[in-house]
C-alpha cells in the first residue's frame, strides 16, 4: 500500500483521477489539494465520490505532500515544475498530468507555452510516459510526464507505421476530434451548452500545443524528424477523442500485412485493441475506460493507409495512464483500478 496525493483535484481530468485511485487496491489516498476549496469534503462537489472519499480538499500547506510515495499533479501548465523539485527531494515520486515535463526542447516549450520554464533540470530527467513505448524508463522515473490526449491517440495510432518505415514520415496528417471535456472544467464561452451542441468546429489549424509533442515521439519512433499536419476539432459531446490519421505508403516497398503489423506491435498490451480488418472503432466503445481502439484500412487497395484510433480524453488520454503509469512504476499489477468495462449507452 502506497499513500498517494492529489494536487488539483477540483477539474475534470482530478475527479476521474481520484475515482480510479479511489478503487485502487493499492493506494491510500492522503490529500486532495484545493486553495479555493479547502475545508470542503470532496464528495460535496463531486457526489459520485461519496462514500468512496472521504477526505476534504486542503491547501498545498496543509497536504503534507512531503510524506507521500507519489504525488500527481492535476493542475493547469506550469504549476508542477514550481513545485516538483522539492517533492523529489523528499523522495515523492511526481506524476504530472499536464504539460510541464513532455517537451524536452526547453526553448521549444517556451515557446508553445508562452513562460519560462521554471525546473529545465527536472525536463531533462523526466520520462515521457506512453508505457507502449517507454514502459522500462517508467519503472524507475522520479517524474513522469504523462501524455496529452490528442498525443496519446496520434501516437498509439501512428506508431506501428512509422516503427516499420513503411509510410512517408515527411506527410503525415492527423485529423482529431474531441469532446468539450477536453477543454476542462472552467467557464467559457465555446464550451456553454448552447455554443457547443449542435456544431462541430476546427481549431488550432495554425499551431496546437500538442503538436511538438506529437512530433516529438514519432520523430524518435522514426529516428528522424517527422513532417505533421495535425488539425483538432470540437464535437459535441462530453467525452472521448476520435483520430483520423493519413499516411502515404512509401513507394517501391514490400508492404507487409498491415492488420497483422498492428496486432504484433500490441500483441500483450492490456489497453491497445487492434480492432478486426475492417472496423470503425466509435468513442462510445471506449467510455470512462483506460483502453485505445484502433483499426487500420487501406482504402480500394491504394497508396494511403488510414488508421482510426479512439480513446477516452480523461482516461487512457489522462487519468487513466496516469495510473497505469502509477503501476509501472511502483510494480504493480499494471491493471490495478483499470479493469473498467467501458459504459454503454
Amino acid at each position: 500500500m502506497i499513500k498517494v496525493g492529489v494536487v488539483g483535484g477540483t477539474g475534470y481530468t482530478g475527479v476521474e483521477l481520484l475515482r480510479l485511485l479511489s478503487r485502487h487496491p493499492q493506494v491510500e489516498l492522503t490529500a486532495i489539494t484545493s486553495r479555493g476549496e479547502a475545508g470542503m469534503p470532496v464528495a460535496e462537489m463531486f457526489p459520485s465520490l461519496r462514500r468512496r472519499v472521504d477526505l476534504k480538499f486542503v491547501t498545498p500547506q496543509d497536504a503534507q505532500l512531503e510524506k507521500c510515495d507519489a504525488v500527481f499533479f492535476a493542475t493547469p501548465n506550469g504549476i508542477a515544475m514550481k513545485q516538483a523539485a522539492e517533492l523529489v527531494a523528499a523522495g515523492v515520486r511526481v506524476i504530472d498530468l499536464a504539460a510541464d515535463f513532455r517537451i524536452r526542447d526547453v526553448a521549444e516549450w517556451q515557446k508553445w507555452y508562452g513562460m519560462e520554464h521554471a525546473a529545465p533540470a527536472l525536463v531533462a530527467e523526466a520520462v515521457y510516459g506512453l508505457p507502449e513505448v517507454n514502459r522500462e524508463q517508467i519503472r524507475n522515473a522520479r517524474v513522469l510526464a504523462n501524455p496529452g490526449c490528442y498525443p496519446t491517440a496520434v501516437q498509439l495510432g501512428f506508431l506501428p507505421l512509422v516503427e516499420a518505415g513503411v509510410i512517408d514520415a515527411d506527410h503525415l496528417i492527423a485529423d482529431a476530434k474531441s469532446g468539450v471535456s477536453g477543454a476542462g472544467r472552467k467557464a467559457e464561452v465555446h464550451t456553454l451548452l448552447p455554443e457547443a451542441a449542435d456544431s462541430f468546429k476546427a481549431y488550432g489549424v495554425a499551431g496546437h500545443r500538442h503538436l511538438p509533442e506529437i512530433r516529438q515521439g514519432l520523430s524518435l519512433a522514426a529516428g528522424r524528424t517527422v513532417g505533421l499536419t495535425f488539425v483538432p476539432h470540437l464535437t459535441p459531446m462530453i467525452r472521448g477523442i476520435h483520430a483520423t490519421l493519413y499516411g502515404r505508403i512509401k513507394p517501391g516497398i514490400e508492404l507487409p500485412d498491415l492488420q497483422a503489423l498492428f496486432e504484433k506491435r500490441y500483441a500483450g498490451e492490456a489497453f491497445v485493441d487492434v480492432m478486426p480488418a475492417g472496423s470503425h472503432p466509435e468513442t462510445r466503445s471506449v467510455r470512462a475506460s483506460n483502453l485505445c481502439r484502433i483499426a487500420v484500412h487501406r482504402p480500394q487497395g491504394g497508396d494511403t493507409v488510414v488508421v482510426l484510433s479512439v480513446i477516452d480524453n480523461l482516461v487512457k488520454g489522462a487519468a487513466g495512464q496516469a495510473v497505469q503509469n502509477l503501476n509501472i512504476m511502483f510494480g504493480f499489477d499494471e491493471e490495478a483500478g483499470l479493469d473498467i468495462v467501458p459504459v454503454s449507452p
